[in-house]
């Protein structure tokens, strides 16, 4: 069962459920840190902003969930994006990230931050050749990052590549910071609030509840878009699922690690109530595939009372991450004939930075201001060749996995999204859905997107 380090002892947002149909400027679905930072700034500019959380309080779902790392260093990509992108395109995707940070740290008190280094670092000889590359990509965009052997880690590495001077966060306690400053400057949030219809023709969203919602503009700020069939993304999105634990500590890091070995670790720690949290994830594999995912707990225990010395971890959780087939975000319109539904998505495990960009770029459009990342990260970019070869790849997926379902699990409840059958998994104690990544709680209700209806138990 997950208990995640994030959401111990947090003090959620008192929030009311919306009781009746309305009209707005711009209506947010989700309350993660993508929703509510678009929220806030928007409301900054007077904009009238509506905002509609599924769950209880805001920032207890995929936020809460998360690593709270907040720094532009995001795993090996700036070799990978100069084979796709421009030299100038992939800076870009750097200076967005740093300059999102470094405006949002300015309304945010030192007790929710803390400035830490950020290291990737590896053990292997295909890893080292790996950071070899990207620290030429680094020095060919001139991206701070110097190259190093002194860590402090308990086990010998071949090489890290280090970014000083980043920041790490309480991802829960950050966000319900601006959600407080969103309402402050007028927003107005609801939660216990589901969407359950988008109808683009009548800038119409509908609840559980069938009350109605009239927009101007339309942000999907859900994670995965509950609306993915208008711009493909339902065939554009891969889904992994990684896994995180965390125990009691003496002491603090002053960096923070991600392995680029396979399968890759990451490192962190936290204070909590002044008590120091050694934080240790990793491992990955495509959402709803697996039956027993306490195996991969079980390996990061191990792994944290062997290698580090430490208790064993009494939080566990997950994350689930979209990935685009350019590994950048889509951020921006749907589609060009619905330039009025905003969609951000595809965060690829780095969704906390990739959220304070993409409510910059959101709340821009929106206010008719050109930002400088608007069309790396438009979710109608050219990148025909490898957009093309993933969606082949995962409508053979979706459709292989649907038919197996139909053919071996013939008593499991069908996702509510598109029918596939879900796969309970024993060790979260969830029903999984392989096509999509909808996940579902034992009782059935809706955990994870796309679906929005709970799953018929009976």
């Amino acid at each position: 069962m997950q208990n995640s380090l994030w959401l111990s002892g947090i003090e959620p947002l008192s929030l009311n459920k919306l009781s009746t149909s309305l009209n707005c400027d711009v209506c947010i679905v989700g309350g993660g840190l993508t929703g509510v930072y678009t929220a806030y700034l928007l409301a900054k500019k007077g904009v009238n902003v509506v905002l509609l959380e599924a769950n209880s309080s805001v920032a207890i779902a995929t936020t809460g969930h998360s690593t709270g790392k907040l720094t532009p260093q995001h795993d090996a990509i700036f070799a990978k994006l100069l084979k796709s992108f421009s030299e100038e395109e992939a800076r870009t995707y750097f200076d967005a990230n740093q300059k999102a940070i470094d405006s949002a740290l300015q309304s945010v008190n030192s007790d929710i931050f803390q400035k830490v280094d950020s290291y990737l670092y590896s053990t292997t000889d295909q890893g080292k050749q790996k950071l070899q590359d990207e620290l030429e990509a680094y020095k060919l965009l001139n991206i701070p990052g110097l190259e190093t052997l002194e860590t402090e880690l308990p086990f010998d590495i071949n090489t890290a590549i280090k970014i000083e001077n980043t920041s790490q966060i309480h991802p829960t306690n950050f966000t319900l910071h601006f959600a407080k400053l969103a309402l402050k400057e007028g927003a107005n949030l609801y939660s216990n609030t589901r969407v359950t219809k988008v109808v683009p023709d009548n800038n119409t969203i509908y609840t559980e509840d069938e009350l109605e919602v009239s927009f101007n503009h339309l942000v999907l700020a859900t994670h995965y878009p509950i609306e993915a069939i208008k711009g493909l993304q339902i065939a554009k999105l891969s889904i992994e699922r990684s896994y995180l634990t965390a125990t009691k500590n003496t002491e603090l890091l002053k960096g923070q690690y991600l392995s680029v070995d396979s399968p890759s670790r990451t490192i962190r720690t936290a204070l909590i109530n002044n008590q120091p949290y050694f934080i240790y994830g990793g491992s990955s594999h495509k959402a709803g595939t697996v039956e027993d995912t306490q195996l991969y707990y079980d390996t990061l225990e191990n792994e944290v009372m062997s290698k580090f010395d430490l208790p064993k971890p009494e939080f566990h959780w997950s994350a689930q991450d979209p990935d685009t087939a350019d590994s950048i975000p889509y951020v921006g319109p749907i589609t060009a004939n619905e330039s009025n539904i905003y969609i951000a998505t595809g965060y690829r495990k780095w969704g906390l930075s990739n959220s304070l960009v993409a409510g910059e770029i959101i709340s821009s459009a929106i206010t008719k201001v050109k930002h400088p990342a608007e069309e790396i990260y438009h979710p109608s970019r050219n990148q025909f060749g490898i957009t093309m070869l993933r969606m082949f790849n995962l409508i053979g997926f979706m459709t292989s996995n649907l038919a197996e379902g139909y053919l071996t699990r013939i008593d499991a409840p069908k996702c509510t999204h598109l029918g596939c059958k879900t796969r309970w998994n024993e060790g979260d104690e969830t029903w999984d859905c392989p096509c999509h990544g909808s996940r579902f709680d034992k009782n059935g209700n809706v955990i994870e997107g796309p679906a929005v209806y709970p799953l018929d138990l009976k």
